[in-house]
């Protein structure tokens, strides 16, 4: 039997899983609350979304952060806790052939980011964190404190191809350039490599020889608001 769980979401832009997982939630098709929604960026749809269906909202703008940081990084400005060796030993997924300035830049900016995130999330009783549409990289130094035992994965993702083909940003794109006539999405938990976390969930659609790009798209997004709640509700109903 499911226990009611409560979900935490992050998004970028439209959220159109965001709304698919809203929908669930009201309809009962999962056990579950969604607590919170934060974005990256101000002003995104999604955030409006959520605020309709009355869920609290915040916005931590990673654009701004990473301008300012450009002008330097004092040590005040990183966490407490920030550690960067053990967080350079741990991340698989900034480019290896980047400098050691490129690389400590990117994860220092992250982390003052990400700790922005934990601040506010801290101040929610949150089972699951999902990523419904979330474009920006999360680092060891996040996901170390949402995931805080070996194996005890709470942060949920969905990628639009059916994993471990074409990981990265563009799935349908590298689906359709490659000429597969079968798509798909991929719902898995988060580690530190490039969607290579633990599969929850898949589901395939047929490529037909006709189809564009967009109709790739518009296949895959329709799973994809099927296959979103119904992972939501196996970690509800402690399956995974």
């Amino acid at each position: 039997m499911a226990k009611k769980i409560n979900v935490g979401t992050l998004i970028s832009g439209g959220g159109t899983n965001l709304q698919a997982i809203i929908d669930a939630c009201l309809d009962h098709s999962i056990e579950a609350s969604i607590v919170f929604t934060g974005s990256d960026t101000p002003g995104v749809k999604g955030l409006e979304r959520a605020q309709k269906a009355n869920i609290d909202t915040f916005v931590v703008d990673y654009s701004q952060i990473i301008q300012s940081c450009k002008k330097g990084i004092k040590e005040t400005d990183l966490p407490n806790d920030f550690n960067l060796d053990e967080i350079q030993s741990k991340q698989q997924l900034v480019d290896t052939s980047a400098s050691k300035g490129q690389m400590a830049f990117f994860l220092k900016t992250r982390a003052i980011a990400e700790r922005k995130l934990l601040d506010i999330i801290s101040d929610y009783d949150m089972d699951l964190l999902v990523l419904a549409g979330f474009m920006r990289v999360l680092t060891p130094y996040f996901i170390d404190r949402i995931n805080t035992g070996p194996g005890k994965y709470k942060i949920m993702n969905i990628h639009p191809a059916l994993l471990p083909s074409f990981p990265g940003t563009d799935g349908y794109g590298d689906t359709f350039n490659y000429g597969c006539k079968i798509g798909g999405c991929t719902v898995h938990f988060i580690d530190y490599g490039e969607d290579t976390g633990p599969i929850i969930g898949q589901k395939a659609f047929e490529i037909a020889d006709t189809d564009t790009l967009d109709d790739i798209k518009e296949k895959g997004l329709e799973k994809e608001w099927e296959l979103y709640p119904q992972c939501i509700q196996k970690f509800a109903e402690s399956l995974i």
